[in-house]
């Protein structure tokens, strides 16, 4: 029984220190510069209802943007399947970010902190798309992590929709 209990307890500190060591961090991000104010940027992003219209990438996204609150959103990345996740708004501010954190099943096993920053520039605004995967899944599932090219084609879509309102309303 001693033996068991010794051996169990070496197991469990083996895979403790393997998780610890496998702990990884992959970031993924996209540029994209949009000829309009930030505030038309967010409005777009955050009108939710509307991305089944234009997005290519999450095709549906509910919920309230606002710190604290739960989402719901469905990804289509154009090499996999469909993923639904319910991930928290960790930042809200208008015209500016929206921040969110995803996790599969439990903290540190695959988290993915998703954001978008708008930074004002002489011709509209930039927007940084980017996703921070952290967790002891990373280097497991790392290939099926870059969703690069799903996050140039749902900025080219932002990019053309914005536009498309700002020169409508002018």
């Amino acid at each position: 029984m001693k033996t068991m209990l010794i051996t169990l307890a070496a197991t469990i500190a083996l895979l403790a220190i393997a998780a610890i060591a496998l702990h990884r961090e992959q970031r993924l991000e996209r540029t994209v510069d949009i000829a309009a104010p930030p505030e038309k940027v967010w409005e777009a992003l955050t009108d939710f209802t509307a991305y089944g219209e234009w997005n290519p990438f999450i095709r549906e996204l509910s919920g309230t943007p606002e710190a604290g609150q739960k989402l719901t959103a469905r990804i289509h990345p154009a090499g996999g399947k469909a993923m639904t996740f319910t991930p928290t708004v960790l930042a809200a501010e208008p015209g500016r970010e929206l921040r969110w954190l995803g996790r599969v099943f439990v903290p540190r096993l695959l988290d993915g902190e998703h954001s978008f920053v708008i930074e004002p520039t002489a011709t509209g605004s930039r927007l940084t798309h980017a996703e921070e995967f952290r967790g002891v899944l990373v280097p497991l599932v790392g290939s099926a992590l870059d969703v690069g090219d799903d996050f140039d084609a749902m900025n080219a879509a932002l990019k053309e929709r914005v536009e498309a309102s700002v020169s409508i309303a002018r």
